[in-house]
């Protein structure tokens, strides 16, 4: 066995020294002019253009079964047809590369894909690799299939360590001083911590700017969710410079809506009314869910509280009420949370009802990380979910739906509070 791993070393070795003979003849004559080996005609940029275009070619002969200059395989009528130019955009400048044709236009290549204008570097193409979901192992294989590129793992995790100081700025970067909304939620995660696969709760913020647009503020990773992190949490927002909030929407964990008020004191706290409902018709057997469904909508949908509460007492008193007794006492337990409600028109109420926008957040992530079992450890976990984030957040572009009518609504509930910090930001 040890004669074999030294017999590997030396391979290696071996074919390092005669990398960098090659690299050494294909210098000669350069020297150190930088405009010769990294300008727009330079070495690099011809290295870069027979790269690409070896690659291509061996992705068409992948797709058609045969090389170039070999006979078509038997029954196979879909020969090579010539070569197209296309120019791509590059962070130095412009590189024309030629890409190769079938006769049927069935080759699509996945090095450039066809209508791509930018090509990135092999380290932005792994990061993006690794931010959909692919696991080290997976990126080497599809390298290796594809373009018959042997890429060591260390090579590829040394590419995705280099997000972590990324992840630490985006993470204490400064916040807006306030913002109209935030949501807070927390999904979970399998994490390895001491030897163990764990399930860790990963908190999220999710806030709209006084423009309507939304951002997701942070993300930590703790043991379980708790009021007493989430305390953590704001501690740290504030320290972000985040000084108000004007609606906090949360999930009904015991003593979180006092963690909010702690920190921000003068903040709405609104319960979700859809994590209500879903815990209330858990109670019911399946024959009553829509009955008693019918019953809450009519609470929730009350003009005021002080019709919402006679509507409740109603449903108390009710056949349903009294078969299913612990609905209204969880409502009648969160009521401080639910009222809130009952004092915003109806654009407000549609942004606050409801946590639908983190758990669909909540959603996109799970799609790229569900190919895992467990992540090895925090940082790995946060790398991968940061990477996810930036992927999902790079879409929203427009503000939420109607919130011209929404924001004036805002601004005459809460005044200054709205406007005075609309645009600055901490200094």
């Amino acid at each position: 066995m040890k004669e074999a791993e030294k017999n590997e070393r030396k391979a290696k070795r071996e074919a390092e020294e005669r990398e960098l003979k090659l690299i050494r003849e294909l210098m000669k004559g350069y020297g150190n002019d930088r405009e010769a080996l990294f300008g727009p005609g330079g070495l690099m940029k011809k290295l870069t253009k027979a790269l690409v275009e070896e690659a291509l070619a061996g992705e068409m002969t992948h797709h058609l079964g045969y090389g170039k200059g070999e006979a078509p395989a038997e029954g196979v009528e879909n020969p090579r047809n010539g070569r197209s130019r296309k120019r791509l955009k590059m962070e130095d400048g412009e590189l024309e590369v030629a890409v190769p044709r079938d006769r049927a236009g069935e080759f699509e290549p996945q090095l450039i894909k066809k209508h791509q204008r930018r090509f990135e570097g092999f380290d932005e193409r792994v990061i993006a690799m690794y931010a959909g979901g692919m696991t080290v192992r997976e990126i080497r294989r599809f390298l290796e299939e594809q373009y018959g590129v042997e890429v060591s793992p260390d090579l590829i995790s040394a590419v995705t360590d280099s997000v972590q100081s990324e992840v630490e700025e985006w993470r204490t970067r400064p916040l807006e001083r306030s913002y109209a909304l935030v949501i807070f939620d927390a999904l979970y995660v399998k994490i390895r911590d001491e030897g163990v696969v764990k399930s860790k709760a990963v908190y999220l913020a999710l806030g709209t700017r006084m423009d309507g647009r939304k951002e997701v503020l942070g993300l930590w990773i703790g043991a379980s969710e708790g009021a007493k992190f989430w305390l953590r949490v704001m501690n740290e927002l504030r320290g972000r410079g985040l000084e108000d909030v004007l609606i906090a929407v949360v999930d009904g964990l015991k003593g979180f809506p006092e963690t909010i008020r702690a920190a921000y004191p003068q903040t709405s706290v609104q319960t979700c009314i859809v994590h209500l409902v879903r815990f209330s018709l858990s109670f019911c057997n399946y024959q009553d869910r829509r009955l008693v469904a019918g019953e809450l909508k009519n609470v929730y949908r009350a003009v005021n509280a002080e019709e919402a509460q006679q509507r409740l007492e109603s449903f108390r008193e009710s056949p349903l009420g009294k078969k299913y007794p612990m609905i209204a006492q969880s409502w009648q337990k969160h009521w401080e949370e639910v009222i809130p409600f009952f004092s915003y028109p109806s654009g407000v109420r549609k942004m606050i009802y409801t946590t639908n926008a983190i758990e669909s957040l909540h959603m996109q992530v799970r799609k790229v990380i569900k190919n895992r079992g467990h992540f090895p450890s925090y940082e790995a976990a946060t790398k991968l979910i940061y990477l996810a984030l930036e992927a999902i957040t790079k879409r929203w572009k427009k503000p939420a739906w109607n919130w011209k009518e929404t924001a004036l609504q805002l601004a005459l509930m809460y005044g200054e509070r709205f406007t005075r910090l609309k645009t600055e930001r901490p200094i």
